[in-house]
């Protein structure tokens, strides 16, 4: 088999039936909340790019030279938008999984020590929020290997996970198994149930990710308002929490916290939360939950075999 087999596309999957998840406690659904946390780690002309990162802001002035408006959006969410959002989760009880760049919580100290502190994992966003289909393969390998240092020296713990800004690159699952020590990656958005592939000979788990649930829609026009973007979580909870009674699946929630870290928006993803604690059978886990379970419940010779 050749190196990049798992480059190989496939329209089937799990087809009309898929396995039973088994969640734990029978639960009907698997929800993962993800927090973005990616404030620092952007292009900017701080850190020698000679370009200001306005991907996923309020709009930023729109010109060439470096935009300071743009650079202060970002810092909204490493200030402000993180505690919003960890705090309703936890006054609520629910964890969740950050998906950090590992040059952003170097630059919050404090944000890195309050994620174990609250319970969560971390799944590596990169050394920095840029395209891994824009470096070289030793370039990338270099980022892998600094990505996985860096996050286990700031927060206490090495991640598990991997999950590349916009996608990865032809290299990047090749190169995540190759730097070794971690359990899944996240860089899919083909299912909703975690799937096993083959990357040099070995089994390697997808837990896949999506960008429905995913409040980056604000930027792009397609939700202006917290009602819309619950309604949008809501609906799309309610119709697996339906079908969960025959057929479970996970459901992956993105947050960003310059985006859903903003009072009008943050106040409808308080009210899915609330939505949410009031059904029974949910499992609100982290992403290493659900890659841990996976791993011991369906083992990759059951679907590899």
């Amino acid at each position: 088999m050749s190196s990049d087999a798992h480059l190989d596309r496939d329209f089937i999957g799990y087809g009309r039936n898929p396995p039973d998840p088994k969640w734990p406690g029978g639960a009907r659904i698997a929800l993962n909340i993800c927090i973005n946390y990616e404030e620092g780690s952007e292009p900017s002309f701080a850190d020698g790019d000679g370009v200001t990162e306005t991907a996923l802001t309020e709009g930023g002035g729109g010109f060439a030279g470096r935009d300071l408006a743009a650079e202060s959006m970002f810092e909204y969410g490493s200030r402000v938008g993180f505690w919003r959002l960890t705090r309703l989760l936890a006054d609520r009880g629910m964890t969740a999984t950050v998906m950090g760049c590992a040059l952003a919580l170097e630059r919050n100290p404090e944000a890195a020590a309050a994620i174990p502190e609250l319970g969560y994992d971390v799944c590596a966003h990169g050394w920095r929020w840029e395209r891994h289909q824009n470096l070289s393969e030793d370039e990338e390998r270099e980022r892998i290997r600094k990505t996985v240092a860096s996050l286990a020296r700031t927060t206490g713990e090495r991640p598990l996970g991997w999950y590349c800004r916009y996608g990865a690159g032809i290299n990047t699952r090749r190169l995540v198994v190759e730097e070794g020590g971690f359990l899944y990656d996240s860089d899919a958005y083909n299912d909703e149930l975690p799937y096993w592939t083959t990357v040099l000979g070995k089994p390697h788990l997808i837990v896949p990710y999506g960008l429905i649930n995913n409040d980056a829609k604000f930027m792009r026009g397609a939700m202006a308002t917290s009602d819309d973007f619950f309604n949008c979580l809501k609906d799309a909870f309610d119709l697996l929490y339906a079908e969960g009674a025959s057929v479970p699946k996970m459901m992956s929630v993105g947050l960003h916290t310059r985006i859903a870290g903003h009072p009008g928006r943050a106040a409808g993803f308080a009210r899915f939360l609330d939505h949410v604690a009031r059904h029974p059978a949910v499992w609100v886990c982290r992403r290493n939950d659900i890659a841990h379970h996976w791993i011991a419940t369906h083992p990759p010779q059951l679907q590899l075999g």
